[in-house]
């Protein structure tokens, strides 16, 4: 088995039992604008691949961990700019 070094970076939705509770449609569809516009590209940019999907989240594998933490903080900052003007019930 051969062995490599990576960093993942684990993408969670807080909240989103509640989220899904409340609006379970819009949630859903929010969360897929989101991977498509933000996430998606972002971690291709950065050198990354999406390994794993769940319904609240994701895990991506970089080679680097600076591109990891690269791709973390712009995420982070992406989202909240997309998240400014949405009510935290959604």
């Amino acid at each position: 088995m051969e062995r490599k070094l990576a960093a993942i970076l684990a993408i969670d939705v807080v909240g989103y039992s509640a989220l899904m509770e409340a609006d379970e449609a819009g949630t859903f569809d929010r969360l897929k604008r989101g991977r498509k516009e933000l996430f998606e590209p972002e971690i291709a940019t950065r050198h990354g691949r999406i390994f794993k999907l769940m319904g609240d989240g994701l895990l991506a594998e970089f080679g680097s961990v600076v591109d990891a933490v690269e791709c973390a903080v712009t995420l982070q900052r992406g989202m909240a700019e997309r998240n400014a003007s949405v009510a935290e019930d959604q």
